[in-house]
């Protein structure tokens, strides 16, 4: 973990990176569906490609599968309203675990006291109930939730944002993200960019293609003395 020291600010996704919450956002969206007549055939390999190109690709899909749907309820906020609330009950019910890893890692930092904060487009109250989940999660000092920044990623809106915020001008910045899109945004910035993803091989093979560090967990991650 000598990485760790070459770095002063640590950016970290939330979904799918920190805590086991795709499963739950892909149930959640199978259940909306249901409510309303529709069996989502996807699984959840299709799911995640689907809903890691961009904050609007799971209405297009959808909307795709289902046009009746579409004729049924035009307006996707009440649908997406639906999914949020079945994604509260699934929450409550299974709370999310963290991924491999995270916690040695959040130990690490708070031991040495680095700069760290998690940018997501979760709600505030979707993270507020995670963070109650995970104790670790309530040593990262700062957070962005969708309500603090405009345009979700690819949109390097958000990680701009925190960046402006915590760094100065000489530190070093490293951030940690789980999709495609979460990567672009990082990689609009000055931060260091790795991938940590054990689930999509086609984004890891992506992103190695560009040169970019990718790990399929926090647990290889820390096996490593050195991040070039």
């Amino acid at each position: 973990m000598h990485w760790i020291k070459k770095y002063q600010l640590f950016l970290f996704d939330l979904d799918g990176l920190l805590v086991n919450t795709e499963e739950l956002h892909f149930r959640a969206y199978k259940e909306m569906c249901l409510q309303r007549g529709y069996h989502l055939p996807w699984d959840f390999a299709q799911y995640f490609s689907i809903a890691q190109l961009d904050a609007q690709a799971p209405e297009r899909y959808i909307y795709a599968e289902f046009p009746e749907l579409k004729k049924e309820e035009p307006l996707w906020s009440i649908l997406y309203a639906e999914k949020k609330k079945a994604y509260l009950t699934l929450l409550a019910q299974e709370p999310a675990p963290l991924l491999p890893g995270v916690e040695v890692l959040l130990t690490a930092l708070e031991k040495v006291n680095k700069k760290r904060c998690v940018v997501t487009h979760s709600a505030l109250a979707l993270v507020e109930l995670i963070r109650e989940q995970n104790p670790i999660l309530q040593t990262i000092p700062h957070w962005f939730t969708r309500e603090d920044y405009q345009n979700p990623k690819p949109s390097p809106d958000g990680y701009l944002k925190a960046i402006q915020a915590l760094a100065v001008p000489s530190d070093q910045i490293i951030g940690f993200e789980d999709s495609l899109r979460g990567m672009r945004a990082l990689m609009a910035t000055k931060a260091y960019p790795v991938l940590v993803n054990s689930i999509d091989q086609k984004t890891k093979a992506i992103f190695e293609k560009e040169g970019v560090a990718t790990f399929n967990s926090f647990i290889e991650l820390l096996a490593v003395d050195h991040l070039d």
